[in-house]
């Protein structure tokens, strides 16, 4: 697959990049290494390749969702300068 300057070009305007010639040429050459590659493990037979979704087995490392500590409206409010049962109560800003 060759890719062209123009379609470099296309993509660097919508990425809204602006490149030098210099920077076009270098782009275009990579990007078409890159989708030769691409185009290469294409003609690769997965057929009977397993997907997976990482390459290494690994476990979920994060401990069991539990509450530990309940809130107690009272130790809460303890220090509330003004308090409307189980809410703070402050000054009305807005007219």
């Amino acid at each position: 697959m060759k890719l062209t300057r123009a379609e470099v070009q296309r993509v660097a305007v919508l990425a809204r990049l602006r490149l030098t010639d210099n920077e076009e040429a270098e782009f275009t050459e990579q990007l078409d290494h890159i989708l030769g590659y691409m185009d290469k493990l294409n003609q690769l037979d997965s057929a009977k390749v397993e997907p997976f979704s990482h390459a290494s087995a690994a476990a979920n490392a994060f401990r069991e969702d539990r509450v530990t500590n309940q809130p107690n409206a009272e130790a809460l409010l303890a220090n509330a300068p003004d308090r409307d049962a189980t809410f703070f109560k402050v000054p009305k800003i807005l007219e």
